[in-house]
């Protein structure tokens, strides 16, 4: 089974960091907290900078957020890192045979249920900012 890629969760990883130890956050510091390679670090300290969540310095170093901690939702985070075709989460297998009433129809009738539950996480996401998160583990 395919699950939604670990962006999401290193990402809040590393935004709780600078929120919490901000003078410590150098990319090795950060890639041994998440214990991963250094270049996932700065790949997805790059997509957080593109959404503008971070400020990067350049030549010095050092990564700032580019809001407070109350101003940054989880689904602020998942929308920048997390890649959603056509705003879709959920994908369907290609080419069901249209010959069967179930491969005929299957889609349309999922399509619905695949979208409010999409539409479910994202609402829970927006209700909960990073600031709360933090302050279950501070």
């Amino acid at each position: 089974m395919k699950q939604i890629s670990s962006r999401f969760s290193i990402a809040v990883h590393i935004l709780s960091l600078i929120a919490t130890i901000p003078t410590e956050c150098t990319g090795d510091f950060i890639a041994g907290s998440v214990n991963t390679n250094p270049v996932i670090i700065r790949k997805i300290i790059g997509m957080l900078k593109k959404a503008g969540l971070v400020d990067v310095r350049a030549g010095v170093g050092g990564t700032s957020l580019s809001k407070d901690t109350d101003q940054i939702t989880l689904l602020d985070v998942y929308r920048a890192v997390e890649v959603v075709e056509n705003g879709e989460l959920f994908n369907f297998h290609n080419h069901p045979n249209p010959n069967c009433t179930v491969g005929r129809n299957i889609e349309s009738a999922l399509r619905t249920e695949m979208r409010d539950a999409q539409s479910a996480m994202e609402q829970r996401l927006s209700n909960v900012s990073l600031q709360q998160l933090i302050s279950n583990f501070t």
